[in-house]
Parts: structure tokens; C-alpha cells; sequence
């Protein structure tokens, strides 16, 4: 079917448009399922918080998300726990026996300060593929306009290949308000400055995902959604849905 005039999709390895999935345990067989209906439309998946570390079958899941050419790796937090407990290299060293070639730096818990952050990306770019996130799940710390341009500015210089904004898996923090409220202003003022292409804007919900789509574009970077998700996304992504049903109108923004 080629019939209808949509907005244009990246495909195949994008480098951007990328659909960056959360998984919370899902069990092989099901995942299985999604992937043969769905594997096409995901580019990466994170394996979240630390259940990498318990899950038995780690390997087979990590394998199956390759065989459909996703990019899987580890949540940020496991991350931050191995650096709380000064197990960095061990963790390397786990990563690289898995397969996984994708990094998340973080300071979504703990408070590890940028320039460390920096330094670490700077070393650890030279054997895997770097992604930071920027911003706290810790609601009442705040953070400047200022701040949030220069530290995710300042990571992909370090040579991140992409920067997270902080959402959170239930959309309450970060780059959102307590409440889910989308934090607009910050949203417009980092990509007036900065290239979107390079952001990862963590999105789990719908409607959180119909405003990225609509504020920046088709080809927007979204992470954190839910694996049952990745299909409703694409719609709303080619304006197939009724709250993005316009897009392809609007020209300027399809990235």
C-alpha cells in the first residue's frame, strides 16, 4: 500500500526518527511475539532500571533485540549503582560479555557531578557507543534553561552519539512538571539551539509523544516507550491519527 500523501519517515538504521523502547521484564516469548509484528518500527531498547542485572536469560533477550538490528542497553541506573559502588570497570566487562555496545551515563539518583560525567564519556566513547542523560527524577531539583542547554551541550562535545532528556517511565519529572505538565518553554528553547536530531526526548505516554511530534516533528527522537505502544506511535508519527491528522501540512517541521 502506497496510496496516501503522509509525512516522510527515516528507516531502515536511522541515525534519527528513532522509537527507543522501555523494557521492565518483559518475558522472552512474549517479546518474541512484539518483535516479529512490531521489530521493524523499534531502533533501540533499553533494558531498564537494573533488571539486566537478575534477569536469567539476559543473553538470549539481549541476542533477540539484535537479530532485529535494535540497539539494546542498560538503564542509567545500573549505571549509577555500579559507580556508587565503584564497580565501573566490572561493569564494562559485563556489558562487553553481553554484546551490548550502547552505554547510558547518568545522574538520575545520584548527584555525580558534570565534569566527572564528562571525563567518563570521553574515556569510555573509545569502546562503546555513549548515551547521557540529563536532568534528575528527584522532582524538587530544579534546573535551569541555562543548565539544561550547557550540560547536554557540553555531553554530546564530549562525544555522546545522543543526550536524554529526563521523563522518567511515568512522565513526572525532568522535562516534565510533578503533575505530567510538559515543561513547553524548556522544550522550544533547546531545540532552538540545539540539534533535536541529537536529543532523546523521553515520552511514555500518548499525549506526551502527540506534543513531541507536533512541537518538533515527525522524525522527533522519542524514548521510553512502552513496548505495546510502538505501534500507535507510528501512526500518530505519519498523521494518522486524529491529533497529529495535519502533519503532512506542515512541512517545516518533518526533520
Amino acid at each position: 500500500m502506497d496510496f496516501l500523501t503522509l509525512p516522510e519517515r527515516t528507516s531502515g538504521n536511522r541515525t534519527y526518527g528513532l522509537t527507543s523502547v522501555i523494557d521492565f521484564g518483559t518475558p522472552i516469548g512474549e517479546l518474541e511475539n512484539i518483535l516479529s509484528d512490531y521489530g521493524y518500527i523499534i531502533d533501540i531498547a533499553k533494558i531498564g532500571i537494573g533488571s539486566a542485572y537478575v534477569t536469567r536469560n539476559i543473553e538470549k533477550k539481549i541476542e533477540l533485540y539484535k537479530q532485529y538490528q535494535i540497539k539494546p542497553y542498560c538503564g542509567g541506573t545500573l549505571f549509577e549503582k555500579c559507580f556508587y559502588q565503584n564497580k565501573i570497570p566490572e561493569y564494562l566487562t559485563f556489558l562487553n560479555n553481553l554484546g551490548i555496545e550502547w552505554i547510558e551515563i547518568s545522574n538520575g539518583t545520584l548527584d555525580i557531578p558534570l565534569q566527572e560525567r564528562l571525563q567518563m564519556i570521553t574515556q569510555i566513547k573509545k569502546n562503546f557507543h555513549v548515551i547521557a542523560e540529563v536532568g534528575s527524577k528527584d522532582t524538587a531539583k530544579e534546573m535551569s534553561i541555562v543548565d539544561w542547554k550547557e550540560e547536554i551541550s557540553l555531553s554530546l562535545n564530549a562525544g555522546c552519539d545522543y543526550v536524554i532528556t529526563e521523563g522518567r517511565d511515568s512522565g513526572t519529572s525532568g522535562i516534565y512538571e510533578k503533575s505530567g505538565t510538559i515543561k513547553s518553554t524548556l522544550i522550544q528553547e533547546l531545540i532552538k539551539d540545539i540539534d533535536s536530531r541529537k536529543i532523546i526526548f523521553e515520552a511514555p505516554t500518548p499525549k506526551q509523544q502527540m506534543y513531541f511530534i507536533k512541537e518538533v516533528g515527525t522524525n522527533v527522537n522519542l524514548g521510553n516507550v512502552k513496548l505495546q505502544d510502538v505501534l500507535v506511535l507510528e501512526t500518530q508519527r505519519y498523521g494518522l491519527r486524529s491529533e497529529t491528522f495535519y502533519l503532512e501540512e506542515d512541512e517545516c517541521k518533518l526533520l
